[in-house]
């Protein structure tokens, strides 16, 4: 996780008996030359969460890497699909068959090039805006009501730039301690998510 080199104090997160409830999936490029690139984003939000649940997203299943994290007493399975960005939906949807799970409880987390750096967006559902994963997901989920925390990570510095070199570029040092901050708050907005909250979340990180 280099993205994070600062200590937190943890929480004990104990595995729940009984079903999966939700998925929680953060979008992003497997590789090391994509690691700590604004599209992975997603990634580096669930190693935010890793971080604060005492956990770990290690496990390959669902074309994925997994782990089970507990939030409030709801049992979630936290994935990074490795099927690159354009793909994502693939993995979302044979874990979401597998453990039946409802587009409803399906929580995506993903960069949004609209907002700017540090900026987090909650939405209930919504299109998929001209984001390749959200796409997939909408595709593969034939649905587009799922929740989803967006990222910002702020738009092309200049019309010239291309779009891709820019979402695959790195933060800028001043950026990365915002994108922590930003990263903490998604991760308490997914309690709020997990509890049926949304709404409250919304009103309280938009």
């Amino acid at each position: 996780m280099g993205f994070f080199k600062f200590g937190k104090k943890n929480k004990q997160t104990n595995h729940l008996p009984g079903k999966i409830e939700f998925l929680i999936v953060g979008l992003g490029n497997p590789g090391r030359e994509y690691e700590n690139t604004r599209h992975n984003a997603g990634f580096l939000c669930l190693d935010m969460l890793c971080i604060v649940y005492n956990s770990k997203i290690d496990r390959l299943k669902f074309k994925s890497l997994t782990g089970e994290i507990a939030i409030n007493g709801h049992r979630c399975l936290c994935m990074k699909p490795q099927t690159f960005m354009n793909d994502s939906g693939r993995a979302v949807r044979d874990a979401a068959g597998f453990y039946k799970i409802p587009p409803g409880n399906v929580i995506v987390l993903f960069d949004d090039t609209s907002l700017p750096p540090a900026a987090l967006r909650i939405r209930r559902k919504g299109s998929d805006g001209g984001h390749n994963g959200i796409k997939s997901i909408i595709y593969h989920l034939n649905s587009d009501n799922f929740p989803r925390i967006k990222l910002g990570i702020g738009n092309k510095p200049h019309p010239d730039c291309d779009m891709k070199d820019y979402v695959l570029s790195g933060f800028k040092k001043d950026e990365i301690e915002l994108m922590k901050k930003t990263m903490e708050r998604a991760v308490e907005a997914l309690s709020f998510i997990v509890d049926g909250r949304i709404d409250e979340a919304m009103g309280k990180f938009n």
